[in-house]
């Protein structure tokens, strides 16, 4: 999964872009939610963060309301982070890279963390191994420019679409 930073500065970027009627409060709420359920499988949908079924999210809720919207843009950010923009995972040093680049996603996009996960956003120095702000800017632009109200239609008719991400956008 992206780091708090990352999705909350996703958030911001789709509010931003869409021009939703959105409660932008119980959206940002809702984006940053799955993320602080124990455990991560009930509210994604699957085994883990990795393996997050956009399906299963559908077919057990509606996406008609600001907080069930932020939700599912989250579930977007963690499918498309799995199984499109990262090859490799080893958790830890997937974390000590969310550390090392989080001011620089703070800064570049205003990030305005929600109290509930201040605590959860490190800041650290060093070179990060696994992603870098190239990527963590790619992903922040596209997975915000997607219209989830057309992502959710597509995945309601299957997922083909979805297994070959350069299609999307």
């Amino acid at each position: 999964m992206p780091g708090y930073v990352i999705h909350v500065a996703i958030a911001q970027e789709y509010l931003k872009k869409h021009s939703k009627n959105e409660d932008k409060t119980k959206f940002i709420e809702g984006n940053i939610y799955p993320d602080l359920i124990k455990p991560k499988s009930q509210s994604h949908y699957g085994k883990s963060p990795a393996y997050t079924s956009l399906e299963g999210f559908l077919n057990n809720n509606t996406i008609d309301n600001s907080l069930d919207r932020g939700k599912f843009l989250h579930l977007i950010a963690d499918y498309l982070f799995y199984n499109h923009y990262l090859d490799y995972l080893d958790k830890e040093e997937l974390h000590n890279d969310y550390d090392i680049l989080n001011d620089d996603i703070i800064k570049k996009y205003d990030v305005k963390l929600p109290d509930i996960v201040k605590q959860y956003a490190f800041s650290k120095s060093g070179i990060p191994k696994i992603i870098n702000l190239e990527l963590v800017y790619k992903v922040i632009d596209e997975v915000s420019s997607l219209d989830m109200d057309i992502v959710a239609e597509e995945v309601k008719n299957g997922m083909e679409k979805w297994k070959t991400y350069k299609n999307l956008i």
